[in-house]
């Protein structure tokens, strides 16, 4: 019995002596908008040192969910786990993760103008992020990302305003430079949402797509990653593939990725490390 016990002291020596990890927590809120009708719903993932440190600011991740999605969508389907992981294993520094709700805006001003989702998200919800919480208000402290309509909007806004963002990444992104024939019918406006007008317009889609930026905008600097499944149920690995490139041609550093997967959650979940990775690097956090 006595050498139990002096087994179960040292144990409790040594686990006492292990660092410990806090974790960090979500804080879910609204706000109004004079661009978009309604309160708009957001999530904000912060660090486990985000309280304990109150002086501290942080680089932050804006990060779009998809179609069918929400501002939750991190936390929902289980993606907060594996970047607590990520953060715990050190394979990524700290940073702040805020998720927006846009229904299916598509992250644009809507072609009949009653959705001004851009306007919102660059001239309201950026900033008002950056009272709200603490995250650095400077182009090296903020990167975007999302999945799908996100990943569509996020590369838009990092090609249309690359001044804003020290990098994009982005998974199984929404990249058509031409909606499918027949697409202006009312069963894919049915899914996609109204922001290309009713029926879908096709000159507006695309003056509207990340390779109408990514043509012309001065990316320098600009970090860049997107990935895409080479079984995509949409065909956006084609799309992922015009883009690689486009911005081959133009001599602007990327990485890119067709790997093995349809366009799932399954599909995020094997490959968000790498672009949470990617972003940890571009911020100097890893």
């Amino acid at each position: 019995m006595r050498v139990i016990h002096k087994i179960v002291i040292v144990l409790i020596l040594l686990l006492s002596t292990l660092p410990a990890f806090s974790a960090g927590r979500v804080q879910c809120a609204s706000l109004t908008s004079h661009y978009v009708s309604g309160p708009v719903g957001y999530c904000a993932l912060l660090p486990p040192s985000y309280d304990a440190q109150p002086a501290k600011k942080y680089p932050v991740l804006y990060f779009l969910h998809g179609l069918g999605g929400d501002h939750t969508f991190l936390v929902n389907s289980g993606a907060w786990s594996i970047i607590e992981d990520a953060q715990e294993e050190k394979r990524i520094g700290e940073l702040v993760i805020i998720t927006p709700q846009a229904d299916t805006s598509f992250y644009i001003n809507s072609k009949d103008g009653r959705v001004k989702y851009e306007d919102f998200f660059m001239r309201e919800f950026i900033p008002e992020m950056e009272k709200r919480f603490r995250v650095l208000a400077t182009r090296t402290g903020r990167a975007i990302g999302g999945i799908s309509m996100g990943g569509y909007g996020a590369l838009r806004f990092a090609f249309k305003y690359p001044q804003m963002f020290a990098a994009v990444a982005v998974h199984m992104p929404a990249l058509m430079e031409e909606l499918p024939r027949g697409s202006g019918g009312a069963g894919v406006t049915a899914y996609m949402g109204s922001a290309f007008g009713r029926p879908a317009d096709q000159t507006y889609w695309k003056a509207n797509t990340p390779f109408a930026f990514a043509r012309t905008a001065n990316l320098r600097g600009l970090k860049i990653y997107f990935d895409c499944g080479d079984q995509d149920d949409f065909g956006f690995d084609a799309g992922t593939r015009e883009l690689d490139k486009l911005l081959t041609a133009r001599h602007v550093p990327h990485t890119t990725h067709i790997y093995p997967g349809r366009h799932n959650w399954e599909f995020v979940a094997r490959h968000i490390d790498e672009s949470l990775k990617f972003d940890s690097a571009a911020f100097g956090l890893k």
